[in-house]
């Protein structure tokens, strides 16, 4: 869980000039924090800050809580040295809030008070526009980071920005925490694959973890029978397991799918990106033939796998996920210029959640441009909207997140033991995949459910790194 430190702002002089004023703007800053708190945020509420000592116990507060995100609540005009004081002493994200109470003055009932104490009281409880360009300038002139909501308190734009935040700062502290798998090695020759790992390590904080495909092999060769016939249970509960299937390949895949279970207890796995062959011993071969359920297993159980040791794209699928939106692994497979749509698949795992109905467990007689054959998944993402995402390097060394919003539609799709989909965009499918190509993807992407670019921009600039969205 988020854990949200929250403080408003305003001057102790008013308090005793305006009688009620304090205890209003501590109530619409409770309405705040309750709301923080609806929308799964542990709220740490450090009260108004009106001075100096005040701003250095709410960042006593904040540190000692160890919080993961701040909301700076303008509650009404403040002195900003009383602010600055807070923000130069935590080490997190920022978001200064501009809420009016409401859309605007009821000025009839402003001017029909005729105190002017009590019209000056009402107006400051408004005034928080007064303060904004105090505080960003010196921000600004700080050097210190910061976001700004401009709105009012109820209003559904400012709660789907701070919804937007709070997941884009969840999805920050789980990419920290994330101890990403690499088992074996890349695709020979896919040199858009090929990643810089310390760039990505400092880019999102993952841990990234190299595992022998040795370890997995012995974790396989030492199983027991009930683990075997309980992973059996979960593929049928799981798959829809074509008649096709033979039960010599089910165990094959089921006892690999234990081993895999057992691996990412091992190395507290958040993602795991692998290839291998096996090239010459049977004893491996067997295990790269039979990788693919157990990986669609943990991926669609929050553990992302990417096939051809695409470590950048198990990332894109890793923020999806955290996301809550799925994040399954993919590729472009055509363009349909009959229907202006693009077919996006691939071979390997897929996240089972976000399919339409069950994930099909079918044969397939080979794995293209791979070894073998054996048990593949066929399913094709739910119909709705969708984010494509895409973690990239440059030439010059920046990683960028590349996001894309479209929907997965209706109509034929390849029925070749892979995922397989169709999408439409906002502009044409001949400009999607141009305009896609030239920001320097690697040719795999991450697909996953809902409208999420809005919160990847959140979260570029929550880590720092570049971010492009295409539609």
């Amino acid at each position: 869980m988020i854990k949200a430190g929250l403080f408003g702002i305003g001057l102790d002089t008013y308090w005793g000039q305006f009688e009620g004023l304090l205890g209003k703007l501590t109530a619409y800053q409770e309405r705040i924090a309750e709301k923080l708190g609806n929308n799964g945020a542990a709220v740490i509420n450090a009260g108004i800050v009106d001075n100096v000592d005040k701003a250095i116990g709410a960042s006593a507060l904040f540190n000692s809580s160890e919080v993961d995100i701040v909301f700076l609540n303008i509650s009404t005009y403040a002195l900003s040295h009383t602010v600055l004081p807070v923000i130069q002493r935590i080490n997190c994200p920022v978001i200064v809030l501009n809420l009016q109470p409401e859309r605007a003055i009821d000025y009839a009932r402003f001017n029909s008070m005729g105190d002017r104490g009590r019209m000056t009281g009402e107006w400051l409880s408004f005034c928080q526009s007064c303060v904004t360009p105090e505080l960003a300038s010196v921000f600004n002139r700080a050097g210190i980071k910061y976001h700004l909501i401009s709105g009012y308190l109820e209003e559904e734009y400012v709660w789907k920005e701070i919804n937007e935040w709070l997941e884009a700062s969840a999805a920050r502290k789980e990419m920290m925490a994330c101890r990403v798998g690499v088992m074996g090695h890349y695709y020979n020759g896919m040199l858009d694959v090929y990643s810089d790992v310390t760039k990505l390590a400092a880019a999102f904080g993952s841990h990234f973890e190299l595992i022998e495909f040795g370890t997995l092999k012995s974790l396989r060769d030492n199983l027991q029978k009930q683990e075997l016939d309980a992973k059996i249970r979960q593929f049928k509960t799981w798959f829809d397991v074509s008649a096709a299937c033979s039960e010599t390949d089910i165990d094959d895949a089921a006892k690999t799918s234990v081993a895999l279970d057992r691996l990412t207890e091992k190395f507290r796995l958040g993602a795991l990106a692998y290839y291998y062959e096996g090239d010459g011993d049977p004893g491996y071969e067997k295990i790269v033939t039979t990788l693919i359920p157990g990986m669609t297993l943990l991926t669609g159980n929050n553990i992302p796998a990417a096939g051809e040791c695409e470590i950048k794209n198990v990332l894109a699928m890793k923020i999806l996920d955290t996301l809550n939106a799925g994040g399954s692994f993919s590729e472009f497979y055509g363009v349909d210029f009959n229907d202006d749509i693009v077919l996006l698949g691939h071979d390997g795992p897929a996240h089972f959640r976000i399919a339409e109905g069950k994930v099909g467990l079918v044969p397939l007689p080979v794995f293209h441009g791979k070894p073998g054959k054996g048990l593949s998944i066929q399913m094709k993402v739910a119909n709705g909207p969708v984010t494509i995402l895409s973690v990239c390097e440059s030439g010059d060394g920046k990683v960028t997140l590349l996001a894309a919003e479209g929907e997965s539609v209706d109509g034929p799709t390849l029925q070749i033991g892979n995922t397989n989909s169709r999408y439409r965009f906002t502009i044409s499918a001949r400009d999607f995949i141009d305009n896609w190509s030239k920001a320097g993807p690697s040719h795999h992407c991450a697909i996953g459910m809902g409208k999420k670019a809005s919160a990847i921009e959140k979260l570029a600039r929550l880590t720092g790194v570049e971010y492009k969205r295409i539609c």
